[in-house]
């Protein structure tokens, strides 16, 4: 007989361990305890060394699937005697920490029990256990036990108590346990503020008011959607009108698989994104089927974003056989730009012009978390935004890390915070364009630093000096006086590709960091960057020539102008056939060119974003837009992926030259060849340079392994060409896996960097 203590860290808390722990030292006859601490779970047992032996690879080996073990320690301990196996009470330690469960779509055992009549949760909207539900959005400190979340002020009936400590059930220690009798409930409101129905009434009439096309605001996990029939073009526009939502593409809900696959392409990697714990939303190729609101839903795409219902309130919502439309707009609650709502005096405040009524719950939601959006590239699930389902998952990196925050861009902003081999990459916070999203930043970087107990001792931020993040970074270094790392935008993105690709810090890779918008070290806007370095420094071997953006933000809204400069920074006439130049007056005309020729406001740009958006306008496909990248994404979304051809570029110096390429497709768009001909052609061209750029890389330097980021890289007809080119050639091409390639990694990488950089200071 010997005694061990077991220590082991990761994602072991909130997903059933401890009930698994507890049965399977039962199976083996194992004596001792087990218990949740701040860092972990600790466990103690007695017994025979062989059956210790098979017990600890059982507990790798059959984990429950929603833990994620990062590290197992097993030591010695002076014999103990033990009566029993028990749970014994969790224990906290100030400077301790564990990563955070997400929040989890609904389980097929609570899904079955929702609609089963006979089971005493049947139809109640809150049904979860210790494989689903709410984590993240509830939790307000650790360890993870109720009285540190939302479900505090809910206390527990006598059945859902007495499933709450049996370690048999798989409800033990569920954290939000909860029944129709003792937990939280749903009702309407309509118009806001004036009860209308409770309980399963409330969703029966909202079934109806969606059935008739109206508008709804419903609460969720991390807060609010809004929700319309997405087969009803009038609904679909007046939800447009209302949220001020021209044309950007609104997210969907189906109840199953089968009825998303009437009307969208779902492969067997998309099936298994759909049908994940995670459920995100997912994008899919459309079918014809769809044309009867694909229009209104995602004005010119080729790709449709679905979800399947996530909580239990979803199922119920959208039940087939009742009112329910087949398919629901689901988008974000909140006005443009704005984060999402998830309070609900705020709700009806900021809602109240655009939703005909509300259906709330009284559980609150402490951490609002937008939903994630994945892609597929060459099948395999590409990350578009990260938050439900994946935040505040860590990112597990090769060397142990300084506690360090990075404060993030000011598009697509995220933070992180690492400690030991943990990168804690945020939620996605949004566009830091206004007081409320930098309120929100705020608590939930305060939030953050409390549940993984991190202080940081350096911080790591952006160049450019106007951003809110930057700002932040630079007073709060005041105020504790931390030490500041500047981190160029470009080179974040070249080590975020890096280290979540496994390579160590100071491995050198070049990198094509393609995107729209960033500070350069030359006080320049970069973006279309071929870069050499690793987390200590970089070069800048190529790069776009750069053109005037007169105007800054005006040129960037109106892609007719960025035209235009990209045609006199070339040398190139404004031919007044060009769409371009027709869809701007004469007056726009000179006033244009006089800014260009005096270098008025009009800062130079190597930005590939404004060359996509530049070809766009040429084409006569935009010429001005409504959402951030719309040129470029229907750019893509045009072109004939049949065609194989590309243009011409040159290569001077450290500039890549693009006037042959807007040449070519002048002559082309004169000689009346298809504007998708054209499209496919130019990302094909961007496909064929990138690859010829990496072979010459590679003959001065050895590199083999190239780091795909940015936001363009999105753009899954040009990323896709591109891996072909690239493998055919025998490189390594690195691109992202667990954070988006837009600037939802930005964080990531400034924290690497910044991380590598105070380490080696303190050498």
């Amino acid at each position: 007989m010997i005694s061990r203590h077991i220590h082991i860290t990761g994602i072991v808390q909130g997903v059933g361990f401890r009930p698994f722990i507890y049965n399977l030292a039962k199976d083996h006859n194992l004596t001792g305890w087990v218990r949740n601490s701040a860092s972990g779970v600790d466990i103690e047992v007695t017994g025979n060394e062989q059956v210790q032996n098979a017990f600890l690879a059982d507990i790798r080996q059959t984990a429950p699937p929603l833990s994620q073990i990062d590290e197992m320690v097993a030591e010695a301990i002076e014999l103990r005697v033990f009566s029993d196996f028990t749970i014994i009470k969790s224990e906290d330690q100030d400077s301790d920490f564990i990563p955070v469960s997400p929040d989890v779509a609904v389980c097929s055992q609570c899904q079955a029990e929702l609609f089963n009549p006979q089971d005493r949760r049947f139809r109640y909207p809150f049904i979860n256990c210790t494989n689903c539900g709410p984590r993240f959005s509830i939790i307000k400190d650790i360890p993870y036990d109720r009285p540190q979340t939302t479900m505090a002020g809910f206390a527990m009936c006598p059945d859902c108590l007495r499933e709450y400590e049996n370690p048999q059930d798989r409800r033990f220690h569920a954290q939000p346990i909860a029944c129709p009798k003792c937990g939280p409930q749903v009702w309407l409101e309509v118009p806001a503020g004036t009860k209308e129905s409770a309980k399963d009434q409330a969703v029966i009439q909202a079934q109806k008011m969606l059935s008739e096309g109206k508008i709804l605001a419903i609460k969720g996990l991390g807060g609010f959607h809004l929700a319309c029939d997405a087969t009803n073009p009038a609904a679909v526009d007046q939800l447009r009108k209302r949220k001020k939502r021209s044309e950007k593409p609104f997210a969907l809900m189906a109840f199953d698989l089968e009825t998303i696959q009437k009307y969208a392409v779902i492969s067997e990697q998309g099936l298994k994104l759909l049908t994940s714990p995670q459920a995100p939303i997912v994008l899919l190729p459309v079918k014809p089927a769809a044309r009867k609101f694909a229009e209104s839903v995602a004005p010119g795409q080729k790709s449709l974003g679905f979800m399947l219902p996530y909580t239990p309130l979803h199922l119920l919502l959208m039940e087939p056989g009742t009112d329910a439309p087949e398919v629901l707009v689901m988008t974000s609650g909140n006005m443009s730009e704005e984060p999402i709502v998830h309070e609900d005096q705020s709700a009806r405040e900021k809602l109240g012009a655009v939703a005909d009524g509300f259906l709330l719950h009284d559980r609150t939601i402490h951490r609002r978390i937008d939903d994630s959006v994945f892609a597929l590239v060459e099948d395999q699930p590409y990350p578009v935004r990260r938050a439900r389902g994946y935040a505040p998952n860590p990112i597990r990196v090769t060397e142990t890390l300084p506690q360090i925050l990075a404060t993030g861009p000011h598009m697509k902003n995220t933070f992180c915070l690492t400690r030991d081999r943990y990168a804690f990459v945020s939620h996605y916070i949004g566009e830091m364009e206004n007081w409320e999203t930098y309120q929100d930043y705020l608590r939930a970087i305060q939030h953050y630093e409390a549940l993984f107990r991190i202080h940081p001792i350096a911080i790591g931020y952006d160049l450019h000096p106007d951003y809110l993040s930057t700002r932040y970074a630079l007073e709060r270094a005041n105020r504790e006086h931390l030490p500041l790392y500047p981190v160029q935008h470009h080179h974040a993105h070249l080590a975020a590709g890096m280290i979540e690709n496994g390579l160590s810090l100071d491995q050198t890779v070049a990198g094509f960091i393609y995107d729209g918008t960033g500070f350069g070290t030359d006080g320049t806007i970069w973006g279309g960057e071929v870069l050499i370095g690793n987390c200590k420094d970089f070069s800048r071997h190529l790069h776009l020539k750069p053109v005037p953006l007169p105007g800054n933000e005006v040129s960037i809204r109106k892609p007719a102008r960025m035209a235009l400069s990209m045609l006199w920074a070339n040398n190139l006439p404004w031919d007044p056939n060009l769409p371009s130049v027709q869809a701007l007056s004469l007056v726009e005309q000179n006033a244009l060119r006089n800014q260009l020729e005096k270098n008025i406001n009009a800062p130079l740009t190597s930005s590939m974003g404004r060359l996509f958006d530049a070809v766009a306008a040429l084409i006569g496909l935009r010429q001005s837009i409504n959402y951030e990248a719309q040129a470029a994404i229907e750019l893509e979304a045009l072109a004939d992926d049949r065609q194989l051809g590309y243009y011409p570029w040159e290569v001077e110096g450290d500039q890549i030259i693009v006037k042959p390429t807007l040449s070519a497709i002048l002559t082309d768009l004169s000689s009346g060849v298809c504007t998708a001909e054209i499209s496919a052609k130019f990302h094909q061209t961007l496909a064929q340079m990138t690859s010829e750029i990496a072979s010459q890389i590679h003959k001065t330097t050895g590199i083999r392994q190239f780091v795909l980021s940015g936001g363009v890289w999105q753009n899954r007809f040009l990323l896709e060409r591109t891996l072909t080119l690239l493998r055919d050639s025998g490189f390594e091409a690195l691109i992202h896996h667990q954070l988006p390639p837009n600037d939802g990694c930005i964080a990531f990488g400034q924290a690497m960097i910044a991380s590598y950089r105070y380490m080696q200071e303190k050498e």
